[in-house]
């Protein structure tokens, strides 16, 4: 049997023993201090919306952009409810905003504040540590002109440990390409969209992408979401050079529909990168990784189609049973004729299902993008949505309570301090849930920076591990549930600290797959096993270390990050490898 399909069979299994929880939702947007709507965008493409904690005090806050005429909305969450606040120095009246998202891109700890203007220059705003903001945009290196911005991402596409920006451009003569922005680490950027090989020539409506390591290299990759069928989606491979290569064709992800969103999720924990991407009347689709770099459309057999006019989607687990359920925004408004919304439940197979009476009363509001957060820090993810008017925007509640969580915040050191482009395992009984930390996901979105697993009945997470950009592991183990984390990198090494005394491997990185292994006089005398694990944690190789020089050969195996473990009866030591 196929490997991958095995572990798919024993994930489910497993995960289809925990508690089954009745989903409940509530629409409490005015009783929790959210109120309008800011204005029906006159684009036509709604607006963004972020749920991150932009003011550091452990509560998911809500930024919404507006239409002209209007400054984006600031709700600042004051422990379970919601109060309007201004922000010094932010001043976007005039522009028509489109995604806005908070990111620490120099790293000194506090958030940032980038806002996509469709009509308007975009903006990056400085955080000066008082929570009063300085206007960087020029002098960061963004054009201050209008380019008809909708969507903004970031990621860390050099492995530097700052995150660079991604702008999508959906200019109706499709005269402007898309940027990528290179951040230099001293508070300004350089666009190297051309240095790094991707199309510079014409623009292909984007609406917005997202950062993302496809193949489980070591390198971000960047997927766009392009309108209509002459436009067709690009996939960009990160060679790991700075350079970038169109695999759009080779990974089956060149989708000719008019795309909206590239929401991403290992929903199936098999270890990679699944997406999902939303649609017009054909229908959306669910590009399942096949683990060889290439994707399959699932959504006609999984039940996630949909087959409307559909925008912003979000996986969460709803009732915190073990299983990623998917939330779908859109615009129809007789649910007679096609689906306004749906939420699509998880029945824990990796099938979907609309569920009854859940709560979401959504079928009369023409809904776009939407993004998950922590309202009351119960655990459980709460949905929020922008909708043109006279519907204001929805605060979903999750009224959910029967089933066990943990929340998990990174805090990066070598990599970027939001520990964006990471992977977090928790383990239970040896199968693991699977998260990977995004900056811009969806269609302009930003969910929570912390992460969500539902647990079921469980009371102890075995292990939990965090894969960082750098290539740092933390573990943590006998984790109890029930309680939010903030995980410093490097504060529980897996990988422990390497001598060059001790053993030696070379050349590292390798070209071609191939290493050198040898031991100093001091380990001569002990046995060892050799281990190999790629970067999330699977093992590839075993066998004793015969020798005190041996070779390591694993050109077999795809560009990346590995790891080399060596283990004796009085130590273990663990190296990690780069193969280029």
């Amino acid at each position: 049997m196929d490997k991958k399909l095995l572990f798919k069979i024993l994930f489910f299994s497993f995960f289809t023993l925990t508690i089954n929880a009745q989903i409940s939702f509530s629409e409490n947007s005015s009783f929790l201090g959210v109120t309008g709507n800011y204005g029906t965008i006159p684009g036509g493409f709604g607006g963004g919306i972020s749920f991150c904690d932009f003011d550091n005090d452990g509560w998911d806050d809500l930024t919404f952009s507006t239409a002209s005429g209007a400054s984006v909305k600031f709700f600042k969450n004051n422990a379970g409810t919601f109060t309007e606040v201004t922000l010094g120095g932010v001043t976007l009246d005039s522009e028509e905003s489109r995604q806005v998202i908070w990111v620490d891109y120099d790293n000194d700890g506090d958030k940032d504040l980038f806002v996509a203007n469709l009509e308007g220059s975009n903006k990056l705003y400085k955080n000066n540590g008082s929570f009063s903001f300085t206007d960087e945009t020029a002098a960061a290196g963004f054009a201050t002109t209008a380019q008809y911005t909708i969507g903004c991402s970031w990621g860390d596409y050099n492995n530097d440990g700052y995150l660079d920006a991604f702008l999508c451009f959906r200019d109706p003569p499709e005269l402007n390409p898309n940027k990528l922005f290179l951040n230099n680490g001293d508070g300004t950027f350089s666009d190297v969209t051309n240095a790094a090989g991707l199309d510079n020539a014409v623009g292909h409506l984007s609406f917005c992408s997202s950062f993302f390591d496809y193949d489980n290299d070591g390198w971000q990759d960047i997927y766009i979401a392009n309108d209509k069928s002459n436009n067709k989606n690009i996939m960009y491979h990160n060679n790991g050079d700075g350079t970038f290569t169109d695999t759009s064709v080779s990974t089956g992800t060149d989708l000719a529909i008019d795309a909206m969103s590239t929401t991403i999720c290992d929903y199936d924990n098999d270890g990679d990168l699944d997406i999902y991407v939303t649609n017009t009347f054909d229908g959306n689709v669910f590009l399942q990784n096949n683990g060889d770099s290439t994707f399959t459309d699932i959504a006609a057999s999984n039940g996630t189609l949909m087959e409307t006019i559909a925008w912003g989607s979000v996986f969460l687990d709803a009732d915190n049973d073990m299983d990623s359920d998917l939330y779908v925004s859109g615009i129809y408004t007789d649910a007679s004729s096609f689906l306004p919304s749906a939420f699509y439940e998880n029945n824990g197979s990796g099938m979907y299902s609309i569920p009854s009476n859940v709560g979401f009363n959504d079928d009369d509001a023409i809904s776009f993008s939407n993004a998950i957060g922590d309202i009351d820090n119960d655990g459980y993810a709460d949905i929020a949505v922008t909708n043109f008017s006279p519907r204001n925007h929805f605060v979903f509640s999750n009224n959910s309570d029967s089933n066990n969580y943990l929340k998990v915040k990174l805090e990066g050191s070598t990599s970027n301090k939001d520990g964006i482009g990471s992977w977090i395992q928790a383990y239970i009984n040896g199968v693991p849930q699977n998260r990977y930390t995004l900056a811009g996901e969806g269609y302009t979105s930003q969910n929570s920076n912390s992460e969500f697993f539902g647990l079921g009945a469980e009371t102890l997470v075995d292990s939990l591990k965090v894969t960082w950009l750098s290539g740092t592991v933390d573990m943590l183990y006998n984790v109890s549930v029930n309680q939010s984390l903030t995980i410093i990198e490097g504060s529980s090494l897996f990988v422990e600290a390497f001598t060059e005394s001790s053993f030696n491997i070379y050349p590292n990185p390798s070209d071609n797959g191939k290493y050198q292994i040898k031991l100093s006089l001091f380990d001569r005398s002990e046995a060892y096993d050799l281990t190999l694990f790629d970067a999330l944690g699977r093992k590839l190789i075993s066998r004793k270390l015969n020798s005190i020089e041996e070779e390591v050969d694993i050109s077999n195996y795809k560009t990346g990050i590995y790891f080399l473990q060596l283990s004796s009866e009085k130590k273990s030591v663990i190296k990690k490898l780069i193969k280029n």
